[in-house]
């Protein structure tokens, strides 16, 4: 059998399945571990397909960093200070999801996100429950709480109370997603999940009436026929390391050179698609060059290549990268004095390419039109010494006139700084997992998690740290929870 994840395999055509389960699970990150463990939870037997030769995807990749909130606070949050409304939750959820933000995956997730938390920790995932103050993408320490995204500046504080929800993984430096994946791995395991790995899923099967009833799955050197009574759960990522997908679809990545994923090739997106599938935002993508720390930096101004500024710095590193990348040409700059100059973290790959007396000096050296740059400087310079910013509204905490020379520019440049990403694009689903077709009705037997489809995170320019692995853990366990209550109710209809 020769089969194509673009085309679906016609149930008529199986002459014997090799396999039969209750559930299929095609992914074994964060969001395929959470459906597989809730579906066996629920009553189903669940079989998860995971294409290499271990658990992980780019869950395992990430800081481990959900964002949670809501209900009053976790007690992370309340341990520290804080609290944190569930409309607060909700208000920036819809904001960072962008135009069309989806309502009602929003709203319940803001409902339930202090359960979420509790859930977590039942599962023996640890926090520390200690805040880090400032800004930080990520602890260095084995400290939970963070503000990891734009909470506190302009536009979100105006229609949000800000709060920290960044909750990380205790686990001491960078990279904690491999102890979450590990911990829920070890849960699904022990609910019963079979786990299969190096079973590369190649195509659904559907039958007559267009439910999805199966799979095929390329394992030990040949094609095998599954067959999913209930209903078959992609979980398989993105398509950030599909180069022809990213080209088709959201060809603006392309300018950034450094896809975060393991395959994320995008076959449960081709896969969907085969059924009838429809996917949304497919040219949304997260991307950032880590900027900071240190935060002193975030004194300073950004400016394009017309020297002029186009964001507030105070906001989320992935914010005001995805803004960089939309700027004109394939450079911009950060404008330092010396009381605030510093280098960016070695891995930004950014380099101090200007340095002068004057900002008339550093607009010569890097070859601006004379009064361009330095007029964007001595405008903000005068705002700022008054404690304003008119034009981008940074917080008045970060304002600081650029006037103790020397001055220095920093030049970020897409062709050589360091500009990870992953798409944010994918299968529409309803919050219980549904796969939606082009018609917007569920088809029958087909759910999906995470970043293989457009869940909370669904906007670039509006991302924060932690919501893929919030959407990816809590959206899995409602894929899992709907297709194992699926299969029940077929059971019982059919006694």
């Amino acid at each position: 059998m020769t089969t194509d994840p673009s085309r679906a395999v016609a149930a008529g055509s199986i002459a014997q399945w090799d396999h039969e389960t209750d559930v299929a699970v095609i992914g074994f990150g964060a969001a395929g571990a959470c459906a597989a463990l809730e579906a066996a939870r629920g009553g189903a037997t669940v079989t998860l397909y995971e294409a290499s030769s271990g658990s992980g995807g780019a869950s395992a990749m990430s800081g481990g960093e959900i964002y949670l909130g809501g209900s009053g606070g976790t007690p992370a949050q309340r341990d520290a200070g804080f609290t944190d409304a569930t409309e607060d939750l909700e208000a920036y959820l819809m904001m960072a999801g962008g135009p069309d933000a989806d309502a009602a995956k929003v709203g319940l997730y803001a409902r339930e996100s202090l359960a979420h938390y509790e859930w977590l920790v039942a599962q023996g995932v640890p926090y520390k429950g200690t805040y880090v103050p400032g800004k930080v993408i990520e602890p260095e320490t084995d400290d939970t709480l963070i503000y990891s995204g734009s909470e506190e500046a302009w536009p979100f504080s105006e229609k949000a109370k800000p709060a920290p929800r960044g909750h990380v993984i205790q686990y001491m430096g960078w990279g904690g997603g491999r102890l979450l994946v590990d911990t829920l791995e070890a849960r699904a395991r022990e609910a019963g999940v079979d786990v299969h790995i190096d079973a590369r899923a190649r195509a659904l099967v559907r039958d007559e009436d267009g439910t999805v009833v199966g799979l095929i799955v390329r394992e030990d050197g040949r094609e095998k026929a599954v067959r999913a009574r209930r209903g078959v759960v992609l979980a398989t990522g993105g398509f950030c390391m599909n180069r022809e997908m990213v080209r088709l679809h959201a060809p603006t990545a392309l300018r950034c050179d450094s896809p975060i994923g393991t395959i994320d090739d995008g076959v449960g997106i081709l896969m969907g698609q085969s059924v009838g599938a429809r996917t949304i935002h497919m040219d949304q993508f997260f991307t950032t060059c880590p900027w900071y720390p240190p935060e002193s930096l975030v004194k300073g101004i950004f400016v394009n290549a017309a020297g002029q500024r186009f964001i507030n710095e105070d906001c989320y590193h992935g914010r005001v990268s995805r803004t960089i990348v939309d700027q004109p040409g394939k450079k911009v700059w950060l404008l330092v004095d010396n009381a605030i100059f510093a280098r960016p973290m070695e891995l930004a790959r950014v380099d101090l390419t200007a340095v002068g007396e004057t900002w008339e000096e550093v607009e010569a050296e890097l070859g601006f039109v004379p009064g361009t740059l330095a007029t964007s400087v001595a405008q903000y310079n005068a705002h700022a010494a008054g404690g304003v910013d008119p034009m981008w509204h940074k917080a008045p905490k970060w304002l600081k006139p650029l006037d103790e020379p020397p001055f220095a520019a920093l030049e970020f440049d897409l062709d050589s700084s360091y500009f990870s990403f992953f798409t944010l694009g994918g299968l529409e689903t309803l919050p219980t997992g549904e796969v939606l077709d082009m018609r917007g009705e569920a088809i029958p037997g087909l759910y999906a998690a995470g970043r293989v489809t457009c869940g909370l995170p669904r906007w670039g320019a509006g991302y924060s740290s932690g919501m893929s692995l919030a959407d990816c853990t809590f959206f899995g366990r409602m894929a899992g929870k709907s297709v194992a209550a699926r299969g029940a109710d077929t059971a019982l209809a059919a006694e």
